[in-house]
């Protein structure tokens, strides 16, 4: 499926089932019908103010798709970041809308039409019943023992974590710190993901993980690297465990999850970066939910 058809099927909120991928209608880029999506209710896309946590509850699950995110504890702040709430919920609705319009996963939807999105605590039991759990500036996070124990339990049998939007060489080391705690990086090595791992082309023929900053950064400056010299390159890599299964993605040097929250907001960045984005968030969740 090629980034131009996708567009088209963003652009103008096609359904497709996965088996129909190939029927995507082509659309042009500079599609003068195109439109900016803003929430209004009833799973639209759009803009979102900071809330706080959506607690998962037990009525949140029954076995369709649940985009879960971590609530974690930051020991300092990084410039763009929020901690555990950075992007929270515009990037977990709007991935949500597109996964349901992209696919054929079945997306749980509120009382109100909308996703049913939830934030979990990670020693919460109903972690177990998140199949992929999403992460974001995780270069601040800093886990109690408890949550070692049990991020690493969820991980071993058959959770699935995604991380992105962290930038630069500290917010690397400490969140490799981190996860080297939860699964020791002498029997669970960090590894690049090449371009020819199955999770680049789950539906989407992803040929690389393009940088892309928030949109202020973007605008303001014209730049993807948020960190200047100290985050040039993306860095996507994976921890699998001893039978090859992917349990962590990476996305480092890059804010993929803005290509969702902002995607209603400017032509212009929504035709320069959600192709990619999407292409690689849709790619990720499919490869989690199917491995």
């Amino acid at each position: 499926m090629s980034y131009r058809r996708l567009l088209g099927a963003l652009a103008t909120a096609v359904l497709m089932p996965i088996l129909a991928a190939a029927a995507l209608a082509q659309v042009s880029q500079q599609d003068p019908e195109w439109r900016p999506r803003i929430w209004v209710g009833g799973g639209g896309i759009g803009r979102f103010s900071r809330e706080p946590p959506k607690w998962a509850k037990l009525e949140n699950f029954d076995g369709s798709f649940n985009f879960c995110r971590a609530y974690f504890t930051a020991d300092r702040f990084e410039a763009g970041g929020t901690g555990w709430s950075t992007d929270f919920p515009g990037a977990d609705n709007n991935f949500s809308v597109r996964l349901g319009e992209l696919t054929s996963v079945r997306v749980r939807l509120d009382k109100g039409g909308q996703p049913d999105y939830v934030v979990v605590r990670i020693t919460d039991p109903l972690l177990f019943h998140c199949p992929l759990l999403h992460m974001e500036d995780v270069g601040v996070v800093r886990f109690s023992d408890e949550e070692v124990e049990d991020l690493r339990a969820y991980l071993l049998k058959g959770g699935f974590i995604i991380v992105d939007d962290f930038w630069g060489t500290r917010a690397w080391e400490q969140w490799a710190y981190e996860i080297g705690r939860v699964l020791p990086p002498h029997q669970y090595p960090i590894v690049d993901i090449e371009p020819t791992h199955p999770v680049m082309n789950v539906l989407y023929d992803v040929k690389d993980v393009e940088q892309v900053s928030n949109i202020r950064f973007w605008v303001q400056t014209g730049s993807t690297s948020e960190r200047g010299g100290d985050s040039a390159h993306v860095n996507f890599r994976g921890i699998s465990d001893e039978k090859g299964r992917l349990m962590v993605v990476m996305a480092h040097n890059t804010d993929i999850p803005d290509t969702w929250e902002r995607e209603g907001e400017s032509k212009e960045y929504f035709d320069k970066f959600s192709p990619n984005g999407y292409a690689v968030g849709v790619n990720v969740v499919l490869y989690g939910l199917t491995h």
